[in-house]
């Protein structure tokens, strides 16, 4: 088969991405949004929020990791970030499995050069990872920040639960004060902070009137 056969086909292959639906809804909360616009705008916030990036990040790879990421979810589905460990393991084994599949869909040079970024991307040992890593936690986080608490709300999230996962967001230095508080706090700035590799950025109030310590929605 010549290469360009194989890229067409697995870009037609990419397409099935449209259809995988996620938890997270759109800011209108007309809908889901699926899996193909969740990678779009991740790589539109590498593009706005590259300044934030450590020095000397390469943002062509954290752009092609964004969009390479989640393509295994046309086998493997969407997992809710939140789901019992047991669950998170199968996760994990049906999207190796999916790598080994989808990338093989591409000449040989570019299916070895893919499948490195994205298990880069799921070692989070690059500094190009941690920023792609952080960007993929902080994308659903602002829209549960807008959508009275969203997937926090409909699942019974606790806000330790989401500060577990905010913990990822400041190890890939990318605003890592953008994290939820609640109770008192709500209404009043936080303190400076620096997230590793120097960013920092304010939010005033809370995340969401969703989401308490306890995970209940308030009245």
């Amino acid at each position: 088969m010549e290469p360009l056969d194989s890229q067409v086909g697995f870009l037609l292959e990419a397409d099935r991405l449209k259809t995988v639906l996620r938890q997270t809804t759109l800011t209108d909360r007309s809908r889901r949004e699926n899996s193909a616009e969740h990678s779009w705008h991740l790589a539109l916030m590498a593009l706005v929020l590259a300044e934030h990036a450590p020095p000397g990040t390469d943002l062509g790879r954290v752009m092609a990791m964004v969009v390479l990421h989640d393509l295994v979810e046309i086998d493997a589905g969407d997992l809710f970030v939140y789901a019992a460990q047991a669950e998170q393991a199968r996760q994990e084994r049906a999207e190796r499995a999916a790598a080994d599949r989808l990338f093989a869909l591409l000449p040989p040079a570019q299916a070895s050069s893919f499948r490195a970024l994205w298990d880069e991307f799921e070692e989070r040992a690059t500094v190009e990872a941690k920023f792609a890593r952080a960007l993929d936690r902080l994308e659903p986080m602002l829209i549960n920040m807008v959508t009275e608490g969203g997937t926090w709300a409909a699942h019974g999230v606790t806000a330790d639960q989401v500060l577990t996962r905010v913990a990822l967001i400041e190890d890939g230095p990318v605003v890592g004060r953008l994290r939820p508080h609640h109770g008192r706090e709500r209404d009043r700035p936080r303190p400076p902070r620096t997230a590793p590799g120097g960013v920092t950025a304010t939010y005033h109030g809370s995340v969401s009137p969703g989401l308490t310590r306890t995970g209940t929605e308030r009245t």
